[in-house]
């Protein structure tokens, strides 16, 4: 599985109905299910974002599909950032000439 970063920040309608945040997230946990994205944590933060999430998904299209989907919600935009492990990283520089 693919790591994945995701830093959100509230849209106007997000922040105003802040109080399902929670809830929105439980949601988005089962619709990432429907995608084979595996949400393995969510935080709520302070600063330039309001959230941070990692997921896991199968590749890139299927991680595109997903975060567009959350997008057309209209509560949060995001930016997500491809994520390597440190044997990934090892893997990649392996193949370095």
């Amino acid at each position: 599985m693919t790591r994945y970063i995701v830093l959100a920040s509230f849209t106007d309608q997000g922040i105003r109905a802040v109080k399902d945040t929670t809830k929105r997230a439980a949601y988005v946990r089962e619709m990432g299910q429907q995608f084979g994205v595996q949400m393995k944590d969510i935080y709520w933060t302070l600063g330039a974002y309001d959230l941070v999430l990692t997921l896991e998904a199968p590749d890139d299209a299927t991680m595109t599909a997903f975060g567009l989907s959350i997008g057309q919600a209209g509560n949060v935009r995001t930016q997500t950032l491809r994520a390597f492990s440190m044997d990934d990283m090892n893997d990649i520089l392996a193949k370095m000439k």
